[in-house]
């Protein structure tokens, strides 16, 4: 099971896409600083994420999050 995840930022406007198997461990090290994109930004909490059993299917979900219309569907819808 792949999951496409979005994290909000608790300090700021900052939000963050992304995909993992274990969605909480993934979590943590976000928290934990252990990501250095996001590390700066931290603590983040689970907006919201979508599991998929196609791994091919979350990846093309990813990046279309992380394209200008996915951000604006993401924000709009999710």
């Amino acid at each position: 099971m792949k999951y496409v995840y979005i994290l909000e930022s608790l300090d700021s406007e900052h939000f963050y896409v992304g995909i993992a198997d274990d969605l909480r461990a993934r979590l943590a090290k976000h928290n934990a600083g252990e990501v250095p994109h996001t590390s700066k930004f931290k603590p983040w909490r689970l907006k919201t994420y979508i599991a998929f059993s196609d791994e091919d299917k979350a990846v093309a979900f990813e990046q279309y999050l992380k394209s200008a219309s996915g951000r604006a569907f993401a924000k709009k819808r999710l």
